[in-house]
């Protein structure tokens, strides 16, 4: 566990002026065909809805909490 701690803060810094964590190593994006775009708007689109599933969700839970609360107290 230490060792893989260790491992990140390694391939991290962070800017003392600005307080933020920048990354030193660098993204590379490979030039694919259309095919890579199709399955990346794919997962976009993937990510969006669960995205939006997750919302959904933690919205639905904050109400159940609130009329648990207020069932209780009653």
């Amino acid at each position: 566990m230490l060792c893989a701690a260790l491992q990140l803060l390694m391939l991290c810094r962070v800017n003392q002026r600005k307080g933020n964590l920048e990354f030193l190593t660098k993204m590379v994006i490979p030039g694919g065909g259309e095919d890579d775009r199709g399955s990346q708007e794919k997962e976009s689109k993937e990510e969006t809805i669960l995205a939006m599933l997750g919302i959904i969700g933690t919205i639905l839970n904050l109400l159940v909490i609130i009329f648990v609360y207020i069932y209780t107290t009653l």
